[in-house]
């Protein structure tokens, strides 16, 4: 018997019986009898955590005031920006607006920078001088990077050799040198030791650069300088490289001399570890990475830059009153993915409730699962379930589980359309909007 898959049947099962727990759970809204007000919300960053979080209050206890406080007014997912690099979607299919947020369920949409928070006095401080009393704050801010952690890499190197880590105009300017490049040249991916946002993303962009290169430049090749030996879904990328691409892909981890140590954006070349030069046509470097700036304003993130947290609601363990989700929090065995952050999101909406209810958080459970595309007709996906268990985060035994290796060309057809549909589901779910391929 394929126990693989009898363990990814039973992901599935516990990830459909977690999402309804939650929903479950929502039913009760808490008592705010004898008060004036059930309290106000304030959260910073309207991505896959954040927007979640707003919309989820909302539904959850509708008489909370919630304020969603984000920059832009149409936000531009990081997953399926890969998929744009290959050509096989279009960017504005990427983009999301916040209507449904103001119009259906009544959220507060404030398009401002976060600049400060004033934790004593319960503030948020925008960029414009003007400020956003709270209760209970919720962050999701996402990333930032390390400038100058990797010799050589900051800012200004940035625009020269990108990250296209965020989705934007560093997604637009891989692109075009992508475009740009003769056949024949060499794309190198820099790719950087954990933790970082999503663990498959180096792995599936390399895929579908070559998936572009199959098509358009079809004598160039793919170089991945990787600063560590293993990766997520490891087998199955390799399986479907060797596939679709043949001998185009050359991955090399950090024991083959892979983790590179300085970049030199000018000349668009890389030093490894042992003094190995390499030289790109076109240089994606993704550099080390730490919670988004306003985790270090709030005093929430610690020494590593990223955010500990209370396993069981998401509280900071470093500041009452304030909650963080999503990439920025220390949260394995869960991955910093788009999926984990939607799921975290709706159980720390619950948790804020019954706190601000002064009731006791419901039983926390989370899910992921995560979608690679590696060719048009080839997709792999990981799945898993989180709980509470002594104190500590971890998997639920048995739950997780990848694609099967050897899988069929159906099989493998299918999860590719399955990742097409997810992508249009969480869209739906976090902002109301199903985007067009």
């Amino acid at each position: 018997m394929d126990t693989t898959r009898m363990n990814r049947r039973r992901a599935l099962k516990l990830m459909g019986a977690a999402g309804a727990g939650t929903l479950l759970a929502a039913c009760g809204f808490p008592a705010f009898a004898g008060r004036s007000s059930p309290g106000r919300v304030a959260i910073v960053g309207g991505g896959f955590g954040g927007a979640t979080a707003a919309k989820y209050i909302k539904r959850f206890a509708p008489s909370v005031d919630v304020m969603l406080v984000e920059p832009r007014e149409r936000f531009y997912t990081c997953p399926f920006t890969n998929l744009y690099l290959g050509g096989m979607r279009d960017f504005e299919s990427l983009g999301h607006d916040y209507r449904e947020l103001r119009d259906r369920y009544g959220v507060r949409v404030i398009h401002a920078m976060a600049e400060d928070v004033d934790v004593p006095g319960r503030r948020l401080i925008l960029a414009g001088g003007e400020t956003v009393s709270w209760d209970r704050l919720i962050l999701s801010p996402g990333i930032d990077f390390r400038w100058g952690e990797l010799e050589g890499y900051d800012r200004a190197a940035s625009e020269k050799a990108p990250h296209a880590w965020k989705a934007g105009s560093q997604t637009h300017l891989l692109r075009r040198q992508l475009e740009e490049m003769e056949d024949g040249g060499t794309f190198i991916l820099v790719a950087p030791d954990d933790p970082f946002r999503c663990p498959p993303g180096p792995y599936e962009r390399v895929s579908m650069v070559a998936n572009y290169f199959k098509n358009h430049k079809p004598r160039s090749k793919v170089l991945l300088l990787d600063a560590k030996d293993n990766f997520s879904k490891q087998g199955l990328f390799m399986e479907g490289w060797r596939e679709n691409y043949g001998d185009m892909i050359e991955w090399v981890g950090r024991s083959g001399d892979g983790r590179v140590i300085r970049v030199d954006a000018d000349a668009l070349e890389v030093e490894t570890e042992f003094g190995e030069i390499h030289r790109a046509s076109v240089l994606n470097v993704v550099p080390p990475q730490k919670a988004g700036f306003i985790a270090d304003r709030a005093g929430v993130a610690d020494e590593s830059g990223w955010v500990p947290v209370n396993p069981r609601t998401f509280e900071s363990r470093q500041v009452n009153g304030v909650y963080v989700i999503g990439d920025a929090t220390q949260a394995a065995p869960m991955p910093k993915s788009g999926f984990v952050a939607n799921t975290q999101a709706k159980v720390t909406a619950r948790a804020v409730i019954a706190d601000l209810a002064g009731d006791a958080p419901p039983e926390p459970h989370w899910v992921n699962t995560c979608y690679s595309v590696i060719a048009p007709d080839w997709g792999i996906t990981v799945a898993g379930v989180y709980e509470v268990h002594d104190g500590e985060l971890r998997e639920v035994p048995g739950s997780g589980g990848v694609s099967p290796m050897d899988a069929s060309p159906d099989f493998r057809r299918r999860e590719a359309r399955f990742a097409e549909a997810w992508y249009a589901a969480i869209a739906e779910d976090t902002w109301g909007t199903r985007p067009a391929v």
